[in-house]
């Protein structure tokens, strides 16, 4: 499951999700304390009275999600595609003959390169992985090549 959509969750994950909150409305309503919320609803006390302080602020409609967190990808769709068939294409394609070792930041590099897009390595590595790609390779301190993934 990639975790830039929707936070991990499956089209029905994020409905139980968004029925949970709605729930928690409900009870709120009732004058149900958030301590007993959380427990019914098997969510964490700090969830609870987060969406009880949303609720009393905005009502109802303040529980409704907003989408997922962070930042947007600065890449639009069509060039996460070509930038997918350019990881395809091996380290070799791009200049990097010496080795055929993918790094994220060879991949921030290229990016740079293809779509004029300045990426840093952790967000290269968090765009790689949620590609699909999880084989890479870093660069360790004793100027070897040290690879995690799989």
């Amino acid at each position: 499951m990639r975790y830039a959509d929707g936070g991990g969750l499956t089209a029905a994950g994020r409905q139980r999700r968004v029925a949970v909150r709605q729930q928690a409305a409900e009870m709120f309503e009732q004058k149900i304390k958030p301590l007993e919320v959380a427990q019914c609803l098997r969510v964490s006390r700090k969830s609870a009275y987060r969406w009880h302080q949303l609720w009393r602020n905005g009502g109802i409609e303040a529980l409704v999600s907003r989408g997922p967190s962070g930042s947007r990808c600065r890449l639009s769709p069509r060039c996460l595609e070509k930038l997918a068939a350019n990881l395809e294409e091996g380290p070799n394609a791009h200049g990097w003959v010496d080795d055929q070792v993918r790094t994220a930041a060879r991949v921030a590099t290229l990016i740079g390169r293809k779509f004029h897009v300045s990426y840093r390595v952790s967000g290269a590595t968090r765009l790689i992985h949620w590609l699909g790609f999880s084989r890479l390779s870093v660069l360790v301190d004793s100027g070897g090549w040290c690879g995690y993934g799989g």
